[in-house]
């Protein structure tokens, strides 16, 4: 059974920093693709970053500069450390995993966590 698991949100001032985790588990971990996600309170959900199994990275131009995805495939865990943080930041992360580049890219994963609130103040 695949789980993921996040943590690590927070109220953080602009320009402050958070980074979150998301713990994975019930499928071989470096043969998925994974990705962060949000959603900010009206809006629709949004793709930040993804990462593939080989390592290659994709941004939102929203958020480029200011956050690196990373995983480590030794600990199952995938991390989205966030820089420069600004009040549009502010939204629900998600977590999410697919063996498929597409369902994941289109906001269609087969796995989703159960999100971490991220609160950013002026």
């Amino acid at each position: 059974q695949v789980q993921l698991v996040e943590s690590g949100g927070g109220s953080v001032h602009a320009g402050g920093s958070l980074t979150l985790s998301c713990a994975a588990s019930g499928y071989t971990f470096s043969s998925y693709y994974m990705g962060w996600f949000r959603q900010a309170p009206g809006k629709g959900r949004e793709r930040v970053a993804i990462i593939s199994g080989d390592g290659t990275i994709t941004y939102a131009d929203s958020v480029k500069g200011r956050f690196t995805i990373s995983k480590d495939n030794a600990k199952n865990t995938l991390y989205l450390q966030m820089n420069s943080l600004k009040p549009e930041d502010t939204a629900m992360y998600y977590c999410a995993a697919d063996p498929d580049f597409t369902r994941l890219w289109f906001g269609r994963p087969n796995y989703w966590g159960q999100g971490t609130q991220v609160t950013v103040t002026v």
